[in-house]
């Protein structure tokens, strides 16, 4: 029987740091291969409900493809995932610069934010011996325009019961935002095989948040409508047209509160019978379609991505930080660590669903 977890070689960056790819596999079948660049999750083999393991998740077929540009295929984003609106934000006082990578506003942290960064591997034992690694990365004060200096850890795990379990923590010696999502684009079908618009969505909010031409964020929570309530399984190929931009929303998911995971979204693929639930102690979920996928980038399986080839759904905080009455959940306090949890939880449904 193969080792729960492995690693091996895959290139070195320009700088000459190398970059290692490592392999959680879980003995229901669940297997997650990870690139320590950006933490990016390359492969997330799953079984169907033949038991024929699948890759899940959309990627590229080398380290040279990555370091082309990409648009954040399977990576940790941050110090802030999401649009901070004008690129800029206010702290005691102080006015914080950041890059308009995505214009008029910053996103996801910036020109060379986390999902470029070399992360620290680490083995780490769990209670229940699932395969788990730690991820560590030390953001220096000013880096992409951010204060103080932070110390950020992810763990990635793989139970026997098929959840992908992905944990963070961060410590600051200067109060700044801070708000890591996962970005994986998810096809349960199988990468670079079909598009998504079989797929069943259900979204467990009830608000959310509308945004402008550029995607800036209003600050007003407002009830879902028909045009964006997945409350109930939808086909996504019924609601993409109905979402503004084609785009997909941020929505207020309940809270139970004491740091709980909570159901965020169920998505079903119908003719490979995955059903992806999801969990987290977040308080918000970006529904992202994949609608930018233009063709122009060729998976790992040689296929192109089109529109809707994947969709994402990020568990963050809400992620403007240029939004002083909505951003404290986001704010990382000296002495304070800040806590979350993901868990991406994969099983089979009955053939009609």
């Amino acid at each position: 029987m193969s080792s729960p977890i492995s690693v091996r070689p895959y290139g070195t960056i320009p700088a000459g740091q190398p970059v290692e790819a490592w392999t959680l596999t879980g003995r229901g079948g669940l297997a997650v291969e990870f690139i320590t660049l950006g933490g990016i999750v390359t492969r997330l083999l799953v079984p169907d409900r033949n038991g024929v393991p699948g890759d899940v998740v959309l990627g590229l077929g080398s380290l040279d493809a990555y370091l082309a540009g990409h648009p954040y295929f399977g990576a940790i984003a941050g110090r802030v995932s999401g649009r901070t609106t004008g690129a800029t934000f206010a702290l005691d006082g102080r006015i914080y610069q950041l890059a308009r990578n995505d214009a008029p506003n910053h996103l996801h942290g910036g020109i060379c934010g986390f999902d470029k960064r070399i992360w620290k591997v680490t083995r780490v034992l769990r209670p229940d011996n699932s395969p788990c690694l730690r991820l560590s990365y030390s953001s220096p004060a000013g880096e992409e325009g951010y204060p103080g200096n932070v110390e950020v850890s992810v763990t990635y795990a793989v139970t026997d019961e098929n959840n992908f379990l992905i944990e963070s923590e961060a410590v600051s010696d200067q109060v700044t935002p801070l708000n890591l999502t996962h970005h994986s684009y998810f096809n349960l079908s199988g990468e670079g095989r079909n598009f998504i618009a079989d797929h069943r969505l259900t979204i467990f909010a009830d608000k959310f948040v509308p945004a402008g031409e550029y995607m800036t964020l209003s600050g007003q929570l407002e009830p879902v409508t028909q045009g964006n309530d997945f409350r109930s399984p939808r086909r996504l190929g019924d609601m993409v047209p109905m979402l503004f931009q084609q785009h997909g929303d941020l929505y207020m998911l309940p809270q139970t509160g004491d740091g709980a995971m909570n159901l965020a979204a169920r998505l079903e693929d119908p003719a490979s019978g995955r059903v992806l639930t999801v969990s987290t102690t977040n308080t918000h979920l970006q529904l992202y379609t994949g609608r930018s996928l233009d063709g122009s980038i060729v998976g790992k399986s040689g296929a192109s991505y089109g529109p809707y080839a994947g969709l994402c759904l990020e568990c963050e905080g809400y992620p403007d930080a240029a939004n002083q009455e909505l951003r404290e959940g986001i704010l990382l306090h000296p002495g304070q660590p800040q806590r979350h949890a993901i868990a991406y939880a994969f099983s089979v449904g009955t053939k009609n669903g």
